[in-house]
């Protein structure tokens, strides 16, 4: 901000009187100067980049240590895609606007007002331009980015749809080759893909009036002052150093205007990103935990159900209605029904992935909610539906069950999956890669790592969601017969489609509609359960049954 007033003191003593010493003298100072806001500048660059970095990466980490403590219900009410924009691209905004706030956002109004004091010390009446020049571009940027800050959200919202689209298609590729229906899904997404880019033209047409609006103001207001400044020196009033120091100071005040405008222009989509991210961090998981301690259990191994009924968020109706059952140390409790009968659904209660919307569900004599999630969850071992590896090798993911795990830990738990055999057809064995969620292996060798991740846990409590399902007969059979002589006394709930793998079970449940309709033992549900006799004569035939 010294510059202009060096360079009007250069004009008027140096220049006006020749004299070289004062020119020089005064060039040396403003070298100086200029040296010194350079160093200042680069620092102010670092430093705004070191926290702005620093920032996003602290909000990166809190958003994804919150999305860790959802349950079910918040995973399902924001939704993969939304997440995952929510943690790059609306940070990275937030990231961006900070850097622009702290470089320019801080900058701009200490220089305009510093260039105001210094134009009316330079140049008195001729600084009066300004009344009317900042105020008009003041309200011309407002209109602009008040009509541009309307479609910020409407853009987050398209560009989640985008997400979510190519999210499916990526998780879905196999089948959609499998059904030809590529042609479907490129018209699918292009349509979303053509609403999002028409959103986003219109908002850029609308900020693209800015940066004109800008510059006829800054010409129309740089040519008044030359005007009224050129009157001025002819009458004597003003010097042509003062003129020459005031334009460049009303160019500096317009200048740092304009940079405010283009940060402010930034806000909308950060407010609107910012709003999106605190949605997620203000967001309470409906699991909280409880404070029971795990020592003062009056039971081990034991689940029991005590008139349960629950529903999905947003679901019209129940998918559990009146569940009671209860299972005791070493026992195996089986589940069977048709398909979308609540089986499932069952099993996500017991480590509290949901919480029932009446009744109690009980681990070892004490409602699950009395327990801290991190304890309750390590008495269990739970091989889900879906089963997901994660990228690495094949030890990686057997110690997601024991941490600490040795070669002979996987070496047990593997034997007892009966995964050892193909594992160790493997070229590096153990250490063999596994791809992102196990692409590189057949179904039945993820189920059988999955089941082996588990036994490596040494559980008090298995929990199997048809987990037997991608297995041949003979392998099935073997991996119970296993199963059963490793559990010790742990107890093991597992959810079955084929009969064949439940004849040997404690306690087979019957679920129809969200009800149990029958409870008992094999024999004893041919005789008692019209339901399970029908499912039974289907699968192994009347004259076996």
């Amino acid at each position: 901000m010294m510059l202009p007033s060096l360079l009007a003191q250069m004009i008027n003593s140096g220049v006006a009187n020749f004299s070289q010493r004062t020119i020089f003298l005064l060039a040396a100072v403003m070298a100086g100067v200029t040296a010194l806001a350079c160093t200042v500048n680069f620092l102010s660059l670092r430093i705004a980049a070191r926290i702005s970095t620093d920032f996003s990466a602290g909000l990166r980490g809190q958003v994804f240590e919150k999305v860790q403590s959802f349950s079910a219900a918040e995973l399902d009410k924001f939704g993969t895609a939304s997440l995952i924009t929510r943690s790059t691209s609306d940070i990275t905004n937030i990231q961006n606007f900070l850097t622009m706030f702290l470089r320019i956002g801080i900058l701009a109004p200490m220089m305009a007002i510093a260039g105001l004091i210094f134009s009316s010390a330079t140049g008195g009446q001729v600084s009066s331009v300004l009344t009317v020049a900042i105020p008009v571009l003041l309200v011309g940027c407002g209109i602009v980015i008040l009509f541009a800050s309307r479609y910020s959200i409407k853009l987050r919202q398209k560009l989640d749809r985008i997400n979510q689209l190519f999210l499916e298609t990526l998780e879905g590729i196999r089948v959609i080759r499998a059904f030809h229906k590529q042609k479907t899904e490129i018209l699918r997404f292009g349509q979303a893909n053509s609403d999002y880019a028409a959103t986003a033209m219109t908002s850029g047409r609308i900020t693209s009036l800015l940066l004109p609006v800008i510059n006829v103001i800054f010409g129309v207001t740089t040519a008044a002052v030359l005007g009224i400044g050129a009157h001025y020196i002819e009458t004597g009033a003003m010097e042509v150093g003062s003129l020459v120091a005031n334009s460049q100071y009303i160019s500096m005040v317009l200048m740092s205007v304009m940079m405010l405008a283009l940060v402010i222009m930034m806000f909308p989509t950060a407010y609107a990103c910012a709003g999106r991210i605190a949605e997620v961090l203000e967001t309470e998981t409906s699991i909280q935990d409880g404070s029971f301690s795990l020592q003062k259990r009056p039971f081990r191994s034991t689940v029991e159900f005590r008139h349960v009924t629950f529903a999905y968020p947003g679901a019209a109706e129940p998918i559990l209605k009146d569940i009671s059952f209860e299972t005791h140390p070493g026992e195996i409790t089986a589940i069977i029904g048709g398909t979308g009968r609540g089986k499932s659904s069952i099993l996500k209660l017991i480590p509290r992935l949901y919480d029932p919307l009446f009744g109690d569900v009980l681990i070892d004599g004490v409602n699950a909610k009395e327990y801290a999630l991190d304890e309750l969850r390590s008495l269990i071992g739970y091989v889900p539906q879906k089963n997901v590896l994660f990228s690495g090798d094949i030890a990686s993911n057997l110690n997601f069950g024991k941490q600490d795990g040795m070669e002979q830990d996987w070496r047990r738990a593997a034997s007892i999956a009966c995964a050892e055999e193909f594992i160790l057809k493997k070229e590096d064995g153990y250490h063999d890669r596994i791809a992102q969620g196990g692409t590189n292996l057949s179904g039945g060798q993820r189920q059988r790592i999955a089941i082996a991740r588990t036994v490596m846990k040494n559980p008090e409590i298995y929990l199997f969601d048809d987990s037997f399902s991608a297995l041949d007969m003979k392998t099935d059979q073997a991996l119970r017969k296993n199963l059963k002589a490793a559990m010790g006394n742990a107890t093991a709930i597992m959810v079955a489609q084929r009969v064949s793998t439940i004849l040997d079970a404690d306690r087979i449940l019957v679920v129809d509609d969200g009800r149990i309709v029958g409870q008992g033992t094999h024999k004893e549900l041919l005789d008692t359960c019209p339901l399970y006799r029908e499912i039974a004569e289907i699968q192994l035939g009347k004259e076996a049954v």
